[in-house]
């Protein structure tokens, strides 16, 4: 009995001496299996990783959309109203103008008027006070009309210019060059950039 006993007692130390001496680095994570311990780590596909970035992806907010709505529409309108603003400019400049030089043609032959008369004066009366009142007038009213933007245009001893001159009569004359005014029959006058009224000339050659 003796002997049973003793070869008992060996076997249990053998066997606790052998589970602690067990390795337990391989040993599975409690509950999993060792080949899903094995899946586990190993990576997802990429194209699963792209199915979870774009499921989870954020949707644009309606309000941001509706914000860049209402900035493209006021871009526009401000566009709309810059070109607006531009073409009005332009046509009450246009619409200045043509208002000026019809003021301006209508002063025109008042201008010719006192140009005639003060020509008529004889040479003993042009000290008298009706001819100086006359000169004096006429030089404010050439002067006013200057600093409005009139001038007028140059024709004799110039070349013909269709653009400026008119030309009424033509005559030959050997101390004047070809095509060249001798005589300006009725003055011609500018509104800034523009003919009011073309010069009445005699041409040469």
């Amino acid at each position: 009995m003796k002997d049973e006993e003793l070869k008992k007692e060996d076997e249990a130390l053998k066997t606790e001496q052998e589970t602690e001496d067990a390795p337990n680095a391989g040993e599975p994570a409690e509950g999993c299996t060792p080949e899903e311990t094995e899946e586990g780590t190993e990576e997802a596909p990429a194209g699963e990783k792209e199915e979870k970035k774009g499921f989870f992806k954020k949707k644009k907010d309606p309000r941001d959309e509706k914000i860049e709505e209402l900035t493209d529409r006021v871009k526009r309108q401000m566009a709309e109203f810059e070109n607006f603003r531009k073409r009005t400019d332009k046509e009450k400049s246009s619409m200045y103008e043509m208002g000026a030089k019809d003021i301006i043609e209508r002063i025109l032959p008042v201008i010719d008027n006192f140009e005639r008369g003060l020509a008529t004066v004889p040479e003993d009366a042009k000290g008298t006070p009706l001819a100086e009142g006359m000169e004096k007038i006429y030089k404010q009213l050439s002067k006013t009309l200057e600093e409005a933007g009139v001038k007028a245009i140059e024709a004799v001893g110039r070349e013909f210019d269709p653009n400026f001159h008119n030309a009424v009569m033509h005559v030959d004359d050997d101390s004047l060059g070809e095509n060249i005014v001798a005589e300006e029959l009725q003055k011609g006058y500018m509104y800034r950039d523009s003919v009011v009224r073309h010069s009445m000339v005699k041409v040469a050659n």
